[in-house]
């Protein structure tokens, strides 16, 4: 198992309100990420997020990634699963099983990261990972 690490920064946020009932709402995001470390490239992503009355938040989404690992280039898809609350985002991610290509075919891992508002949706992020 290998330990890739670096910065993940936003490069854009699209958010739209889907539903809204008594405080609560359910949005949809899209997302674009820049890599750098261990990752190089790209990212991708579409987050679904309900926010409840007390401003904390569960969501969900996708993200492909299209780039490199170390040497090996390619592309691969995370799963995320985040909560909000305060200031603070915390992610754990795992890499959707078949969605590697390229020479990132195989590829299994999981990791996260953790993202504040001071950071402006710049987080260091880890992905444990190795190569079925």
């Amino acid at each position: 198992m290998s330990n890739a690490t670096g910065t993940r920064a936003l490069k854009s946020w699209d958010e739209q309100d889907i539903s809204e009932a008594d405080g609560r709402k359910v949005t949809r995001s899209a997302i674009e990420y820049s890599y750098t470390g261990d990752i190089e490239g790209e990212g991708v992503q579409e987050y679904v997020m309900f926010y409840r009355s007390d401003e904390s938040t569960t969501f969900v989404g996708l993200e492909q990634i299209t780039g490199r690992i170390g040497d090996r280039s390619g592309s691969f898809v995370l799963q995320h699963t985040g909560e909000l609350t305060g200031s603070a985002a915390v992610v754990t991610w795992t890499v959707v099983p078949g969605s590697g290509t390229g020479e990132l075919t195989g590829l299994t891992g999981s990791g996260g990261f953790t993202a504040t508002h001071e950071e402006g949706g710049n987080a260091q992020y880890r992905l444990d990972h190795d190569f079925a």
